[in-house]
């Protein structure tokens, strides 16, 4: 199984987005779009997973825990590493501070029974594209990065979350679907 944590978005959230895709998708119909039911905000990608670990894996999640719920909002649109060579295409989170905590206890709880740590600083963002240069024609991703100057500053909303998730990616020829395993609390007392 290959597994990964998260917080879930708002529908109205996904209905704008969903609404920006496709704008955008007629400027690169040649990237990977990202289903509209699949975008979420990762908090922890563990990766391939043997399914006897799996219990071990769902009761270090229970014991992880804030104090307030976690607040995002979502705007923006950018590219990772960047627009001269973009690989993705992405929405901005900016989250209160316990939303990169809470990643990191993700992290640390798995990382406990054998799971790589992160080595990177944990970057809050919706994925909604893929970008693979070697298929995808430059005049295409030149369109999709100007179109991005546009939504530089858009708004699509905001949220406020207490449980977070466990999904497994299943990888279809269709892209990627995801299950829901679990769901975890992390608020015990809700704020």
């Amino acid at each position: 199984m290959r597994l990964f944590v998260a917080l879930d978005i708002p529908e109205t959230v996904r209905h704008q987005l969903h609404g920006l895709m496709e704008s955008l998708r007629k400027v690169c119909p040649g990237a990977r779009w990202v289903r509209p039911e699949g975008i979420h905000v990762t908090l922890k990608f563990i990766g391939h997973v043997d399914g006897a670990k799996c219990g071990a894996i769902r009761r270090a999640l229970e014991r992880v825990h804030s104090e307030r719920r976690v607040e995002m909002r979502f705007y923006g649109l950018g590219f990772f590493p960047n627009g001269t060579r973009p690989r993705v295409a992405w929405c901005g989170v900016e989250g209160t501070p316990n939303l990169a905590e809470l990643a990191a206890e993700i992290d640390q709880a798995v990382a406990r029974l054998g799971f790589e740590r992160e080595k990177r600083a944990y970057t809050p963002h919706l994925t909604l594209a893929r970008i693979d240069a070697e298929k995808v024609r430059r005049g295409e991703i030149e369109k999709l990065v100007d179109a991005a100057v546009e939504f530089a500053g858009a708004s699509f909303g905001s949220a406020s979350e207490n449980e977070f998730h466990l999904y497994e990616s299943v990888t279809k020829s269709s892209g990627a679907e995801y299950k829901k395993l679990q769901s975890f609390a992390f608020v015990k007392r809700p704020a």
